[in-house]
């Protein structure tokens, strides 16, 4: 095939049905989007390293596989993206910092396990706020990424490069992780669709942890269609992971195309409150209104305890952060400072020159939340909190099947726009984090364009482990509205 930007119109379910047909072969997939990448990604930065000989032998195999009769299913060949936090055999992983800059996987994530069993091009290592700390990949040690509809704001966090590689379609899936909005929020500044599966649904085993009780992997794709494809093939019980659920995978790609019974939609009263930009604001009535007319009833809802999310989470994730990074010690494995004379200087000085500001502010503020004196005064009184939004998420379904809320409070911003204000960084979540919060599965799906162009997203937040009802009232807006296929002019 010579023109590869046909490619590059298609979704990851069309490039697998072209590839099933032979209309093009993995290979020619592949080589096109490594043009793409070097095409591209100069400008947009969504890719820290990727191993171009490696993935053209993926690719090969997928079609000595095909030629067979012995496909491995509908990824088989199609390449998919990952998010420097997740581990692949021999491959670096920064988690976008400098303590880890020598630092190659010596295994395999769980979630690349199963990728590779589906026969995906496993490739490229996607830029992100350093250990997912931040909302806009301006954190990482190696330079933002940029959002492709405008390359002068940021993409979002901390997945930004993950949703930014399939905005530019630098790859047609990728996987990233949300800890309190890290692939819904980029998802949303960057028109495509990510989703946050329910806590326990996909497997944290070679994931660098960040909040080890927030943490889940989840995909991004153009469309919900390939987001369920991408979830089918993650999810699952595994052995190697304490928290991860013992219960069933549905097919929900196929669940898609079963018809809808009529569903409940609630609206929280404490989304829609002030602060919400204008054009986020008309876009989201526009999908309400399109949800009414397509036969859903939608009432509004109370979420009382949605204040306090904001302050919970952050004494809670920087609680574990504080614990999970205590192993970057410039001892074990990690990068050891040259200017260390003694024991205390090789800790100190190592965490010292290999953490970025962000990270250190969190890992103090942790630190202290957990200090002898004000553990009863922050985290268990946090930890509390938490049960109580838990709480306000059960009563809500008891009346409704899913909820409906903005994904982000603004479009795309800036950058610097926020940086020097943590606060109203942090702040950039306040749609997001509640659901980490409460383990519940979201998804945030485009839903259209503010008058600059900037790519606006809506959230769906679901029952947990009901990811297959979640998905099909996504797609049920999403197969006919389709703005996750538009593409930004790079």
């Amino acid at each position: 095939m010579s023109d590869h930007s046909e490619i590059f119109s298609l979704t990851g379910s069309e490039i697998s049905h072209g590839i099933d047909n032979g209309i093009f072969s993995s290979q020619e997939v592949t080589l096109a989007y490594l043009s793409r990448i070097r095409e591209v990604d100069e400008k947009v930065h969504a890719f820290l390293s990727y191993d171009e000989d490696d993935m053209l032998r993926q690719a090969k195999l997928s079609d000595q596989r095909r030629a067979s009769g012995k496909s491995l299913g509908p990824l088989d060949g199609v390449p998919v993206g990952l998010k420097d936090v997740i581990s692949v055999k021999g491959q670096p992983l920064t988690a976008a910092s400098k303590i880890l800059k020598d630092y190659r996987s010596p295994y395999d994530a769980t979630v690349t396990v199963k990728l590779r069993s589906a026969g995906a091009v496993v490739g490229g290592r996607l830029n992100l706020d350093e250990f997912a700390m931040g909302s806009s990949t301006e954190n990482s040690a190696y330079g933002p990424t940029c959002n492709p509809w405008d390359l002068n704001r940021v993409p979002g966090g901390s997945s930004g490069g993950s949703a930014a590689a399939v905005a530019a379609r630098e790859t047609p899936f990728t996987l990233g992780s949300d800890t309190g909005g890290s692939i819904r929020q980029p998802a949303s500044l960057c028109g495509v669709v990510g989703m946050k599966p329910t806590y326990g649904r996909v497997s944290r085993y070679g994931l660098a942890a960040f909040a080890s009780s927030l943490d889940q992997i989840g995909p991004f794709a153009q469309t919900v269609e390939d987001a369920a494809h991408l979830l089918e093939i993650i999810s699952g019980h595994d052995p190697l992971d304490s928290t991860s659920y013992p219960t069933d995978v549905s097919s929900f790609s196929k669940i898609l195309n079963e018809p809808i019974k009529p569903c409940k939609l609630g609206l929280p009263k404490e989304f829609f409150g002030p602060g919400m930009d204008d054009e986020v604001r008309k876009s989201i009535d526009e999908v309400i209104q399109w949800y009414r007319q397509k036969g859903y009833e939608l009432v509004e809802i109370s979420l009382p305890t949605t204040e306090l999310s904001v302050p919970v989470y952050y004494v809670i994730a920087t609680a574990e952060a504080s614990s999970n990074l205590a192993r970057y010690d410039g001892i074990r494995y990690t990068t050891r400072s040259e200017k260390a004379e003694n024991a205390i200087d090789v800790y100190a000085k190592s965490r010292g020159e290999g953490f970025g500001q962000e990270v250190k502010r969190r890992c103090i503020l942790g630190a202290y939340g957990l200090s002898s004196g004000y553990y009863d005064a922050y985290y268990l009184r946090a930890q509390k909190t938490r049960t109580l939004i838990r709480d306000d998420f059960d009563k809500a379904f008891a009346q409704v099947d899913a909820i409906l809320t903005p994904t982000s409070p603004t479009p795309a911003f800036k950058f610097g726009e926020k940086s020097e204000d943590p606060i109203s960084m942090y702040l950039s979540d306040i749609y997001t984090i509640s659901t980490n919060l409460a383990g519940l599965p979201g998804i945030s799906v485009p839903c259209g364009f503010t008058e600059n162009g900037l790519p606006v997203g809506m959230q769906l937040i679901g029952q947990a482990f009901e990811e297959g009802k979640l998905l099909s009232i996504a797609h049920d807006y999403d197969r006919e509205l389709q703005f996750g296929r538009k593409q930004p002019n790079l």
